[in-house]
């Protein structure tokens, strides 16, 4: 009995062995392909248990998430012909497994074609704009057409390009400086403009506002005349119709006026006693 245990050990062993060359697990996140002597068999193995014949059949993972690529900045140019430097990045997964294995390989393959192809897409399509446009705009618009002609592109790798995208657009360091300087000067334009612009608006206004104040003192000054004159001609009139009434206490009261400013001085005055202020006195 003793003899016979590791005999049977050693067979279940080899049993296990066995079963586990003729058996694979593919999990929810992989797809899988078998290899028959190296070349691949026309079968995509989803997600579960699988069979393989042991020894002659080797399995192959891959991903069936969708992968990202970030790829290295790179320059383009812009219909007004200036230069951009590109940060983008893409989302990528294998639709179709034999057709990948069979043209790329593997994932560092397929992201050095994909990195070739998405950036092409997007120096076309960006040279269709200008910087301004790249940057504002049309952003959107480019992303959505990158993605979908480098998808077209890829599927004859077994390969869809889920999205691409713009990270940030930069100016070649050469050329920042020139921008800049651009930039400043355009808005220092700008700048003098706005200000002439003002200048001459305020003097618009100050002059109007001074043509309206000379015309609101013309007036004043008109009615201040007409009042004026109204209030002299009434208060003659009072005069007239006082005086008129006692013409001897007029005579005397202007006399009497005449005497007070005359002695109100230090002059001295000799004057004979026939002199016509003394008439009322008198």
């Amino acid at each position: 009995m003793n003899n016979k245990l590791p005999t049977l050990i050693v067979a279940l062993l080899i049993v296990f062995g066995v079963i586990s060359q003729c058996v694979f697990i593919v999990h929810q996140t992989e797809q899988a392909l078998i290899l028959q002597l190296g070349e691949p068999k026309n079968e995509v193995y989803k997600a579960g248990l699988h069979f393989k014949v042991p020894f002659i059949d080797s399995v192959i993972r891959f991903d069936a998430r969708i992968l990202d690529y970030d790829a290295k900045p790179a320059e383009a140019l812009t219909s007004d012909l200036k230069t951009i430097v590109l940060d983008n990045y893409a989302r990528w997964r294998i639709i179709d497994p034999l057709k990948f294995y069979r043209s790329v390989r593997t994932i560092p393959n397929a992201q050095a074609r994909l990195d070739a192809v998405v950036y092409s897409q997007m120096r076309a399509h960006v040279g269709r704009y200008t910087l301004t446009e790249v940057v504002a705009s049309e952003r959107t618009n480019i992303m959505d057409s990158v993605t979908s002609q480098a998808s077209k592109q890829m599927k004859e790798f077994g390969i869809e390009v889920v999205d691409a995208r713009i990270k940030r657009t930069d100016l070649p360091l050469e050329n920042q400086r020139a921008i800049y300087e651009r930039m400043r000067a355009e808005r220092e334009r700008q700048a003098r403009q706005y200000r002439s612009e003002g200048a001459e608006e305020a003097t618009k206004i100050r002059s109007k506002a001074e043509k309206e104040r000379a015309l609101i003192l013309a007036e004043a000054n008109k009615q201040a005349q007409i009042i004026r004159g109204q209030g002299d001609a009434t208060a003659a009139k009072i005069f007239a119709d006082a005086y008129g009434k006692s013409p001897e206490f007029f005579e005397f009261q202007r006399s009497l006026d005449a005497m007070k400013k005359s002695f109100e001085t230090n002059t001295k005055i000799i004057v004979t006693t026939e002199n016509p202020l003394f008439n009322s006195i008198k």
